[in-house]
């Protein structure tokens, strides 16, 4: 995350409702932030499946340009009814997808994509714009999803990674911009064997393992209620699958925060199944949190 005075948030558009959607949470954000927002579309004609033809006057693509210029209109029009006070900028930028929001992460402090999409930016979820975007960006990702709402906690995936940790403390600096509480969502399992030659008790203590559970959801918040004292913190340790106790988590939660990365439930998070259910199911927004380079 960038965290110069001048970072702006950026939010990726195509024209879509998904897209729109994704517009006013992104302008919702960058007020809570007192951030610019700067909207953005990867114009890459030849991939954008339009009858719309060039006027015969014009250059190759121009019509499907004006197209661009009347959309990123739009989106900043719809950011300025959702936060008039805003600062906002749009621009049109050439090239692929992936490429142009890669391009942008370095100096924003938070991008945003919807979960669906049109064109340039097409199956933001479903297709590998997001899932590269998330994995590879020098900012964390917001994804609208779900029903906006005002109400409810910051829900965290915790599971004892270094990582982890990083998306504690960004689900509390969210949850202090909110006026909201966090909660540390931690999901176990019982010991299985891993493998040949990875030897599992066949009888273990239920009471020591949820005690070393709970261990690591008190170390991942350990120190962030003396600095954000506003902002209640309760801890949660469920048994079960990460990606089912993520999602119930998310009906009652107005932001889902996830870890780019992390290990057992949470590991290969974004290229694995628990991100592409969240990402497909969550019933709100959801933040990937990766660490810098």
């Amino acid at each position: 995350m960038n965290s110069a005075s001048g970072a702006a948030v950026v939010v990726g558009v195509d024209g879509s409702e998904p897209s729109l959607a994704a517009v006013r949470l992104a302008a919702a954000e960058a007020a809570r932030r007192h951030r610019p927002l700067r909207v953005v579309h990867a114009l890459i004609w030849p991939m954008l499946r339009s009858p719309i033809t060039p006027a015969t006057d014009g250059p190759p693509g121009g019509g499907l340009r004006e197209q661009a210029e009347r959309l990123v209109t739009a989106a900043v029009d719809e950011a300025e009814a959702t936060a008039p006070q805003l600062a906002i900028t749009g621009e049109i930028i050439d090239g692929e997808p992936t490429a142009v929001l890669l391009g942008e992460a370095p100096t924003a402090d938070l991008m945003v994509l919807g979960d669906q999409g049109l064109g340039g930016l097409a199956a933001l979820v479903v297709g590998s714009v997001t899932a590269q975007v998330a994995a590879h960006a020098d900012c964390p990702v917001l994804v609208a999803r779900g029903a906006p709402r005002a109400d409810g906690p910051v829900v965290v995936g915790v599971d004892g990674s270094a990582l982890s940790r990083r998306a504690v403390e960004f689900a509390v600096r969210a949850a202090a911009l909110r006026g909201a509480e966090v909660v540390a969502a931690h999901a176990y399992r019982h010991p299985v064997s891993t493998g040949p030659g990875d030897m599992r008790p066949l009888v273990y203590d239920e009471s020591e393992l949820r005690a070393d559970e709970e261990r690591t959801v008190a170390e991942a918040v350990a120190g962030l209620a003396e600095r954000y004292p506003q902002v209640p913190i309760s801890r949660e340790s469920v048994r079960g699958r990460a990606a089912k106790v993520l999602t119930d988590a998310s009906r009652r939660a107005q932001l889902l925060v996830v870890g780019g990365r992390g290990r057992g439930e949470l590991s290969g998070l974004l290229l694995g199944s628990v991100s592409r259910h969240v990402l497909h199911h969550s019933h709100c927004p959801v933040a990937v949190v990766r660490a810098p380079r």
